[in-house]
């Protein structure tokens, strides 16, 4: 999603902000991205908590304005969901377009492709729109040198979250079973591979 934004910026022009929902250990995230290009970032200053209160965190920030398209990513590590984008569009009252493999924009009117069962599809929203993004839409960035000490001084701006509850909570964790151990038997040893059959795995 940011490369391509940065694409399109080099191509139309315009610039592109950052934002994220966490705390200050993902500065150095943000301080990525706007190495790699990305003109200024806000970070909304507390945990996320679940999609929906990381959504509307973005989709307030948003309501101020000023922008032509919001991408977002396929997915986030943590949720895993691929919820996000559709509920900032929800809350905008914006055309949303989901996993776009391909992003085109024309004036006030932005091009998609999208994967069906089967094939593609093409897609056409008019500005302004949310869209969440397929990984491959754009050839990953590796900042240079240049680029990170130009992002020391690039503005990050720190706001406090808008009051809004999450829907879920988490109750509890708990570890997935440990895997079974695996042992290396001699090939030339069947007397201890029908020794450990018998025996431990019980199936003869």
């Amino acid at each position: 999603a940011l490369v391509r934004a940065l694409e399109l910026k080099e191509t139309l022009g315009g610039s592109v902000t950052i934002i994220t929902v966490g705390t200050a250990v993902d500065d150095a995230i943000i301080r990525k991205a706007l190495a790699i290009g990305a003109d200024d970032a806000v970070r909304v200053d507390t945990e996320t908590k679940d999609a929906y209160f990381t959504a509307m965190q973005i989709a307030e920030y948003a309501k101020s304005g000023g922008f032509d398209l919001v991408l977002t990513g396929k997915e986030t590590i943590n949720y895993n969901g691929s919820q996000v984008g559709g509920m900032i569009a929800e809350a905008l009252d914006l055309p949303f377009v989901s996993l776009a493999s391909k992003l085109d924009v024309n004036g006030a009117t932005a091009t998609m492709e999208t994967e069906i069962v089967g094939g593609l599809q093409i897609v056409e929203v008019s500005l302004p729109a949310v869209i969440s993004c397929a990984k491959g839409m754009a050839e990953q960035r590796i900042p240079n040198m240049r680029g990170i000490m130009a992002a020391r001084t690039k503005p990050l701006t720190v706001i406090a979250p808008a009051a809004i509850d999450a829907l879920t909570s988490f109750e509890s964790y708990t570890l997935p079973a440990a895997k079974s151990a695996c042992k290396m038997i001699d090939p030339e040893n069947m007397d201890e591979l029908v020794a450990l059959l018998h025996n431990e795995a019980k199936v003869i």
